[in-house]
């Protein structure tokens, strides 16, 4: 359901599973180290303890940052209950930005789209 959403360039291209927590457990500085490979883009999906799925797609490879980073084309996304895509307003560049305790994806006054804590 996906696929139709991301950039045209990435429709043919292999996607490799590079974090898991149940293979690397949960900690955000796992996730930059095994997420910011090779600088290609990221498909973060999560399902929480609901079993709602959601996540981000980063034009960016994951990483520990110092601001934000990544371009328009990443997008939130929610499958509650069927696929709805949260694409760039064009408002500000508030797309990624990871450090030690979280990593935020979206945002925009004084909001987060997404965040995950440390």
């Amino acid at each position: 359901q996906l696929g139709a959403h991301l950039p045209p360039r990435l429709t043919q291209q292999p996607w490799q599973l590079l974090f898991c927590t149940r293979r690397d457990g949960f900690s955000l500085q796992s996730l930059y180290r095994r997420g910011g490979q090779g600088g290609c883009p990221a498909l973060l999906l999560i399902r929480d303890t609901e079993g709602q799925a959601f996540g981000a797609f980063s034009s960016s490879a994951i990483r520990c940052s110092s601001g934000f980073y990544g371009t328009g084309e990443t997008f939130l996304f929610s499958f509650c209950p069927e696929l709805k895509v949260f694409r760039w307003t064009g408002r500000n560049n508030f797309f990624v930005k990871g450090d030690v305790n979280l990593l935020m994806v979206g945002g925009g006054s004084g909001r987060v789209g997404r965040w995950l804590g440390g």
